[in-house]
């Protein structure tokens, strides 16, 4: 048992060694990220009919789990429950393959909408945390997700021709970045 005055154990040689000797498996799939990323901006209709076709094949996945927990509840009431939000899972997932372009613009709305309501909240929050905090960078992140969100709105459907693809571009290049950064500084103190 620990102590809460005891030190938190740092990140040191025991414990980044196994990661060190696959810095170079690390550095390999951030690559294959932002290669699949610049493939992805440089086909953003097409990404965004794939990433909308991720999240139907995820929407099938929740939904069978839905389903086969519903058998393992032992009231009538809870197992209905279940097996309909299932089967909704279940539609809805088919539904993203049979028209995909209808899923990105629904998948579109409802993420301007949410960008929206993030940037209003991160706003509201800003002002409200003001004294003693350094509020100025919550504020600025609200305002860029309001307006985020607006410009997806302001061009809605169209937008959802190339919003999602764009998003997944762009995720896939940074997470790359990510990950061949922490690669090479893994490299870097290896070799320290």
């Amino acid at each position: 048992m620990t102590s809460l005055t005891e030190a938190p154990r740092s990140f040191g040689a025991p414990v980044l060694a196994p990661l060190r000797a696959k810095s170079g498996w690390i550095i390999a799939l951030g690559v294959i990220y932002v290669v699949a990323g610049i493939i992805a901006l440089g086909s953003i209709v097409e990404a965004t009919v794939v990433s909308v076709f991720i999240v139907g094949i995820m929407m099938l996945i929740a939904g069978v789990a839905e389903v086969i927990h519903a058998f393992q509840v032992k009231s009538w009431g809870k197992f209905l429950f279940w097996v309909v939000l299932g089967a909704l899972y279940i539609v809805a997932g088919f539904s993203t393959f049979e028209n995909p372009l209808l899923a990105a613009a629904i998948l579109t709305l409802i993420l301007g909408v949410a960008l929206v309501a993030s940037g209003i909240m991160r706003i509201v929050l800003a002002f409200s945390v003001k004294v003693g905090m350094p509020w100025i960078w919550v504020l600025v992140s609200g305002v860029i997700t309001l307006l985020l969100g607006l410009i997806i709105l302001a061009h809605w459907p169209v937008s959802s021709l190339y919003i999602l693809g764009l998003f997944l571009g762009i995720d896939l290049v940074f997470a790359g970045a990510g990950w061949i950064g922490l690669g090479l500084g893994l490299r870097r103190r290896a070799a320290a």
